[in-house]
């Protein structure tokens, strides 16, 4: 057996306690974010040993108060967290997408006519639900507590040495773990990755993705809207409302990047006839609820997902612009490729870790992730402009989307994740 050089140099404070005897796992994850847990549970569901390291605490029983930041669900991921057994733990009950409203224009202005809806004559499920964000960690933290399958690390780093046929992993507090697999989902500054020599192509927008809530006057109807402006996407998103904001929604918008500093810095007064001018009456009076977010928006992509005994998931295989709202959804679908392929391998005796199953993996999951990567880094520069020639040719293919049903069928599937 040749041993290949470790992924993690050991810093000398990842000491072996010799007290404590090896864990033996078949899959380690690394990174316990939503898509890095969501793995472990649907491993675990299916009776597969999984050890999961995260450099942060994640306590069994964390408070969710309402922070402003939620996650659209579609349909495909919907069923991967039922399958994982972390939907019937949220916390909060999530809000069907029953309907989708797709303009264009410019803030202060009416939108054009030329328009895209679709509705239940499209579909007889959700398009997606809203999930809370604070109560889709919830969820997933009582699930990697509850689950006899998993052992959680955390907070806690690794040294991670990779073999022909095994790796091995020994945590900051001295814990060796022994396993098939390790699967990266630590990021996008994933060190895991870095570590492995997986080099990283990188695409800066310029532009800042705003995030917050509202309540507002009128019920949204489960609706949702995505209204492209110059300096970016504007979306607003049906949330559950509270017995203090029966009518709730997400917002999350585009900007240049000192554009978005300056709204995001604006008084309450000022920041919410910013959003009016892009939304417009159809929710009536509007008031933020709880925080504001901000953060740089890029796009990048690995240039492989695969290294022996190594997968990568997530953020730390690709991240892409959320013109569309799929990043968290593209790596849901990782996880749904990786563990179909892992939950196979375990009812058949196989190595989860053999290099035909990574093959594989990647087959499965790259060539679709590089176009969505490309149709969403298409969509920006096509929309995120003020162009009169383009504005008319995107208004006319919006408008043109709805007339002709295979078209409008397949923006149904990828809407869905199905």
């Amino acid at each position: 057996m040749t041993a290949s050089a470790p992924d993690q140099q050991p810093s000398g404070q990842n000491i072996p306690d010799p007290q404590t005897p090896e864990l033996t796992v078949q899959v380690c994850v690394i990174g316990a974010g939503p898509v890095g847990a969501t793995l472990a549970c649907r491993l675990a569901a299916a009776g597969i040993d999984t050890a999961i390291l995260d450099h942060a605490p994640l306590p069994p029983m964390e408070h969710p108060d309402f922070d402003g930041r939620a996650y659209a669900i579609a349909a495909g991921s919907m069923k991967l967290l039922l399958d994982a057994g972390v939907w019937p733990l949220l916390p909060h009950r999530p809000c069907p997408i029953d309907s989708i409203l797709i303009t264009d224009g410019r803030p202060g202005q009416p939108p054009s006519p030329l328009s895209l809806e679709f509705g239940p004559q499209d579909s007889t499920e959700p398009f997606g639900w809203m999930v809370e964000a604070r109560a889709l960690r919830v969820a997933l933290n009582r699930a990697l507590h509850n689950s006899p399958h998993i052992r959680l690390f955390a907070p806690a780093t690794a040294d991670i040495t990779r073999s022909d046929d095994h790796t091995l992993i020994i945590t900051s507090t001295g814990q060796r773990i022994r396993a098939a697999l390790v699967v990266a989902a630590d990021g996008r500054q994933s060190r895991t990755r870095s570590k492995a020599g997986i080099p990283v192509t990188r695409l800066p927008y310029g532009q800042s993705g705003i995030v917050c809530a509202i309540a507002h006057e009128h019920p949204h109807d489960n609706s949702a809207l995505e209204h492209f402006l110059p300096g970016g996407p504007f979306a607003q998103l049906p949330m559950s409302g509270t017995d203090e904001h029966p009518n709730l929604s997400a917002i999350v918008w585009s900007e240049k990047d000192a554009v978005a500093k300056r709204l995001f810095s604006l008084p309450d007064d000022t920041f919410t006839r910013e959003i009016h001018r892009r939304m417009g009456d159809r929710l009536g009076r509007i008031t933020p609820v709880g925080r504001r977010w901000t953060y740089p928006l890029s796009a990048q992509y690995a240039q492989s997902y695969t290294a022996p005994r190594l997968a990568l998931i997530g953020d730390a295989a690709h991240g892409i612009h959320p013109i569309a709202g799929q990043g968290l959804n593209l790596g849901f679908r990782d996880v749904i490729s990786l563990s179909t392929l892992l939950i196979s391998a375990a009812e058949k005796g196989q190595d989860p870790g053999n290099s035909t199953l990574l093959t594989q993996y990647q087959r499965d999951c790259r060539p679709r992730n590089m176009m969505m990567f490309a149709a969403t880094d298409a969509l920006d520069r096509l929309f995120s402009n003020d162009n009169p020639v383009l504005r008319l040719a995107r208004d006319i293919g919006i408008a043109g989307v709805g007339r002709m049903p295979r078209l409008r069928r397949a923006f149904v599937r990828h809407a869905m994740g199905v």
